[in-house]
């Protein structure tokens, strides 16, 4: 459904290092860095969507959305634990330790963090539809 999803950073470099460290388990790898303007972020399924830092284009300051939320798929629960556990060992922010989520669907194991931005990231790993 998407091709891409884009995140401001204001600090690009620190950013690109916090999400080496919370997508290398689920397999997305940094592939592109242009001029410290933006780092994509592809899975080895170079068909699914792409996830790109960048710095904003008018040089203004960038801000986490109210309400907005980027979601990355996982294999299993333990993805989602090792995602969580390096984003928060990387600076990230707690906004909701792994678990199961019942409440969302059966077999719904998820986590929530803040970057270093103070963007809302969720780790899912949905084993209702496997």
């Amino acid at each position: 459904m998407f091709a891409h999803y884009t995140q401001g950073s204001n600090e690009l470099p620190k950013a690109a290092a916090f999400y080496d460290a919370v997508l290398a388990p689920l397999g997305v790898k940094r592939r592109d860095e242009i001029n410290n303007e933006f780092i994509c972020y592809i899975s080895e399924d170079t068909s699914a969507a792409k996830f790109f830092l960048v710095a904003p284009i008018n040089n203004k300051r960038a801000t986490a959305g109210n309400g907005s939320m980027i979601a990355f798929h996982a294999a299993n629960c333990a993805q989602v634990d090792e995602s969580y556990q390096n984003g928060i060992s990387q600076g990230g922010k707690d906004e909701g330790a792994p678990g199961n989520r019942p409440q969302y669907a059966d077999g719904y194991y998820g986590a929530y963090l803040r970057d270093l931005d103070g963007n809302k990231i969720h780790i899912v790993y949905r084993g209702d539809l496997e």
